[in-house]
């Protein structure tokens, strides 16, 4: 990707060294570790900057191509796998799980189909009854997840799948495919090799590894997700994993490559993988007014009042209104992106031709995440000065 001087772009340099300058504040005050960030509008690259720690216990410095455990961006990158199945015919978001895997029709799930699976409304809980070391095998975690209860009546809640849903969908893709390749070999092969990103990878392969950065989980206030499960991460993201919820490890730079291809419509460099159809559904609200459950908690806890979940398929989608989003509270009603647990964000403002990338060393409580999410995003809506 090209990159320009921010003033050239409508980007007040002075507005968008607030950035860098919040997070070395943050990092010095011990609230996380570190980020790389980047940001472009219309494709040009404004900043791409590493501050603070990769990892802070050794004293490792962040660096632009240190490698991130991108967390559920994972998510978006499955649902593309889903996406283009559709534009061949070979699936339709309206086909029920259970037409392509019959082991699914049982317990009341023989009504989900691939939408529900998207969009979080298919009542599946986090994750099924499995030991967590078995969570990189797909295989086994799909065997499990069919045994799964429905928590709601599909289409009746939005109830957020931290892993069970897209491990679901992936087999989906993987079995209309004919069962001939891995997951990791189709995201690989239709996604990251034709759009360039040379070091994103389902799994954390070996040649990758030396730049990993921790999971460290910063922030242990109970909320969401348990620190030690997160943390656990370090361990189960092995070079054979498969964990189309969470499982892909990237740089910002590769991240950008990604967002720069869904702003662009399914292309980039001349190759197109998506369409502008599909882009636009996948970046649409399909969940109305229906509140995310995964923030109940915080209702309480945090005195945040209800707000909408907004989510497209598998997209989270700023909408209208003044409520905590990582998205920015001043962001355009139609930006889009994907977020990971306490740590990666980005997204795409189409109003602004803005995008936004967000990777974090030093992981927060999800409600604190999306604070500080919102405050870092505000800030670069900010730069944009024409």
């Amino acid at each position: 990707m090209k990159t320009g001087k921010p003033a050239e772009i409508g980007i007040d340099p002075a507005r968008l060294d607030r950035v860098a300058a919040a997070i070395r504040h943050d990092v010095a005050n011990n609230r996380y570790d570190g980020v790389v960030y980047a940001v472009a509008r219309g494709g040009v690259v404004a900043a791409h900057e590493a501050v603070g720690f990769a990892d802070r216990a050794s004293n490792r410095a962040a660096r632009i191509d240190d490698i991130f455990a991108i967390m559920s961006i994972t998510k978006t990158m499955t649902t593309a796998a889903v996406l283009a199945r559709v534009e061949r015919g070979e699936l339709a978001l309206t086909t029920k799980i259970a037409d392509v895997i019959p082991e699914f029709a049982v317990k009341g799930k023989q009504r989900i189909s691939v939408a529900h699976m998207l969009t979080h409304t298919a009542g599946m809980a986090a994750t099924p009854a499995l030991p967590p070391e078995l969570f990189g095998n797909l295989e086994a975690f799909v065997a499990a997840a069919c045994q799964q209860l429905p928590d709601t009546v599909p289409g009746s809640a939005v109830s957020y799948s931290a892993l069970t849903a897209h491990a679901v969908l992936a087999e989906v893709v993987r079995r209309v495919d004919g069962g001939r390749r891995s997951f990791r070999d189709i995201l690989a092969q239709e996604f990251f090799e034709p759009l360039a990103m040379k070091e994103t990878a389902l799994g954390r392969r070996k040649d990758l590894a030396a730049r990993f950065v921790p999971i460290v989980v910063r922030d242990r206030t109970p909320g969401v997700f348990q620190p030690e499960l997160l943390e656990a991460m370090n361990l189960l993201l092995t070079a054979e994993a498969e964990i189309p919820a969470g499982g892909v490890v990237s740089t910002a730079g590769d991240i950008l490559r990604w967002a720069e291809m869904l702003r662009r419509g399914g292309e980039l460099d001349g190759v197109r993988v998506l369409s502008p159809a599909s882009i636009r559904l996948a970046a649409s609200i399909h969940t109305g007014t229906l509140p995310n459950n995964l923030f109940s908690y915080a209702y309480e806890a945090r005195g945040w009042g209800e707000f909408p979940a907004n989510l497209g398929l598998t997209f989270f989608i700023r909408g209208t209104g003044i409520f905590p989003h990582p998205f920015g509270t001043t962001a355009s009603p139609s930006t889009f992106g994907g977020l990971g647990a306490g740590s990666t964000m980005f997204w795409i403002d189409p109003e602004r031709d803005l995008t936004f990338v967000c990777l974090t060393a030093g992981l927060l409580e999800e409600s604190r995440n999306f604070e500080r999410l919102q405050r870092l995003s505000d800030m670069v809506l900010a730069s944009v000065v024409n």
